[in-house]
């Protein structure tokens, strides 16, 4: 199994416009072949004095994944290629953080 953190860094006031495109697509890629998780998350305002700001325009994606071949497959699958186009002009950056449990 691996974990992925997707930080979705968005255009400024754009998220709920992302958001709705990714909803779309999050029933397709749980059905996808080897997912175990994958949802959407937004930074919480806890007041705990050890958390990194909150970032109004960023959306984390908390996947898991049976295999890095699955994970390639995700990738590569045509709905996410087709939903990577819509968000294009939404998105200013992404980073993947992929992790094996330790």
């Amino acid at each position: 199994m691996i974990h992925v953190l997707a930080i979705v860094e968005l255009r400024p006031g754009k998220r709920d416009a992302f958001l709705a495109e990714f909803h779309r697509i999050v029933p397709l890629v749980r059905a996808e072949a080897g997912c175990i998780e994958y949802g959407p998350a937004v930074d919480l305002n806890t007041g705990i004095t050890v958390q990194s700001p909150v970032r109004d325009d960023v959306v984390t994606v908390v996947e898991k994944w049976d295999s890095l071949d699955a994970l390639r497959a995700h990738m590569a699958a045509p709905h996410m290629v087709q939903y990577r186009e819509r968000v294009k002009d939404l998105v200013v950056n992404v980073k993947l953080q992929i992790l094996a449990p330790a």
